[in-house]
């Protein structure tokens, strides 16, 4: 008996461990359930106390993977894990280079040298300091966020299951050569909880009305102090918005009416 016990309570300490969520609930209580899909843009008014200078989340989240505090995934299935130097290499811009380019080299142009011609050129500099490629946290003021809407039937509530948030390199970021999103890496939400409870002095919701009432992140995200559009919901296709309904306008009035759908179910439990 003591041993099964020991194993149930070993068991339950391991799936705790293993689950995304901040705040599990179980899937005997869940009477619904929806995958939702949504992008948050940091340069809104409302998302500006996630995004204040010098405690933007994303140098929150950046800061924690250089400390080795924060597992990285390469996208929100949480199944493959980045190591630290390929998240550097995601996190790095691309050189748009300044050589000749294939065609030229074909046609018999030579690489430029520091020779200019009027003798011998001049030494490099031996303790020249290397420069950094990398963007800065204000750069990534795009994230995507995957959560599970689930209404609790012990508990007659609909509750925002936060599953993963991933860093991304916006399309329309001008250091953005590439003109598309680029994901950096993704975080189970209940490793980022973990690192807003352990490092509160920085990882500050900015309260702009009232200093006295700033707000941890993680208290933040519960509260649902920020602004967001669904760019998907769960589907068979596994298809955004977007995609089903054929363009970017089309996708934001379909990202209103999935909003609004969810809402109307749940005020809807309530009129039998």
């Amino acid at each position: 008996m003591t041993f099964s016990l020991g194993a149930f309570a070993q068991e339950q300490s391991t799936t705790a461990a293993s689950n995304p969520s901040a705040r599990p609930i179980p899937e005997s209580d869940m009477m619904y359930r929806k995958t939702v899909w949504r992008t948050i843009d940091l340069r809104e008014k409302q998302n500006k106390p996630l995004f204040a200078d010098g405690r933007q989340i994303t140098k929150i989240i950046i800061d924690a993977v250089k400390r080795g505090e924060l597992p990285i995934y390469k996208n929100d299935s949480l199944t493959t894990t980045l190591t630290q130097q390929e998240f550097n290499t995601n996190m790095t811009m691309v050189d748009e280079g300044g050589g000749l380019s294939e065609e030229e080299k074909a046609l018999g142009f030579d690489e430029p040298t520091s020779d200019d011609g009027w003798g011998d050129a001049a030494p490099a500099a031996a303790d020249a300091a290397p420069v950094s490629n990398e963007y800065f946290p204000k750069d990534l003021y795009q994230l995507e966020m995957k959560e599970d809407a689930i209404f609790d039937k012990k508990r007659s509530r609909m509750y925002h299951d936060i599953k993963a948030l991933t860093l991304v390199v916006p399309a329309s970021l001008k250091a953005n050569i590439k003109g598309r999103d680029i994901p950096v890496g993704t975080f189970k939400y209940s490793d980022l909880v973990k690192v807003f409870r352990d490092h509160p002095q920085e990882a500050v919701w900015f309260n702009p009305r009232n200093d006295a009432q700033h707000r941890n992140l993680a208290d933040a995200f519960d509260l649902r102090l920020f602004s967001s559009f669904i760019t998907k919901v769960s589907n068979p296709d596994n298809a955004s918005l977007e995609d089903i309904y054929g363009g970017p306008q089309q996708g934001i009035l379909a990202a209103q009416n999935a909003a609004e759908q969810m809402i109307e179910y749940e005020y809807n439990l309530w009129s039998f």
